[in-house]
């Protein structure tokens, strides 16, 4: 019995002294000892977590903050053609895209089209480096940032990936039909008569579309935008339903509610 103790000893001295000498951790000396207990490796688990690799846990619950933003969401519920007017901070690019990722996610339609036209608010930017998609990420980062808050990067990402969420450019809609879509239109008071005249009538079937836009801020020259004349002509036309929001329905600073009204 002491023999067997002493070669024992004699084992783990030697297997110290051996780690020490290479700068090995032998974890057998440490299954011996009752002491101390090994971490448990199986799981994969890291103290560096990385927030883009993380599924977002939970979901924001989309309520209307005033009345022009329940009109709003009702019409989208009820409609396929929904022209939504307003002020800026009135919510209308973050209600249609909440929208849009509500109906894919109950798989009521296959796919979520974003276009916004590519115009710049009254100052050159240059040419941008890069493909199509980064020159024109300047212009569509409001519908990133409104996607981000509906979904994590990392969903939207897998989603841009397999085709289901798309970010087009005007300029590239003519000719598609989009069926079984979620169209968003948004910025559209920058667009001409015959720009929403062609993205109007790309709507297929079983799909809906929202078109947003402030037509007191367009960036184009006085009488170009197209977007007034177009809701005025469509407000009698049955099933389409044009909303339009006032300054009580800003959602953003009271300062922004009211510099509205008197700018």
């Amino acid at each position: 019995m002491e023999a067997s103790m002493t070669k024992r000893a004699a084992i783990k001295r030697q297997t110290r002294e051996m780690s020490r000498e290479h700068g090995i951790l032998d974890s057998r000396q440490f299954m011996e000892d009752a002491k101390v207990r090994r971490l448990p490796t199986h799981a994969g688990w890291s103290p560096y977590p990385s927030n883009d690799d993380r599924d977002q846990a939970y979901l924001k619950t989309l309520k209307p903050k005033s009345d022009g933003q329940a009109e709003l969401m009702t019409a989208i519920d009820h409609h396929n053609m929904i022209l939504a007017l307003g002020p800026a901070g009135t919510g209308k690019t973050y209600l249609a895209v909440a929208k849009a990722v509500e109906a894919l996610e109950a798989g009521k339609v296959g796919r979520i089209v974003l276009s916004r036209p590519a115009v710049e608010a009254g100052e050159s930017i240059g040419f941008l480096p890069g493909d199509m998609e980064d020159k024109l990420a300047p212009y569509l980062r409001p519908l990133y940032d409104a996607l981000s808050d509906r979904l994590s990067m990392k969903r939207v990402k897998a989603l841009m990936a397999e085709g289901l969420i798309e970010i087009a450019p005007i300029g590239y809609m003519r000719g598609r039909t989009l069926n079984n879509a979620f169209i968003v239109v948004d910025e559209a008071q920058n667009c001409t008569y015959v720009q929403l005249k062609m993205l109007l009538t790309r709507l297929g079937w079983h799909s809906t579309m929202v078109v947003t836009g402030d037509p007191q801020q367009s960036d184009l020259l006085p009488g170009i935008s197209g977007l007034s004349d177009i809701a005025e002509r469509l407000a009698p036309v049955p099933d389409i339903a044009v909303v339009k929001l006032a300054e009580r329905d800003i959602v953003r600073h009271p300062l922004v509610a009211s510099m509205i009204g008197v700018l």
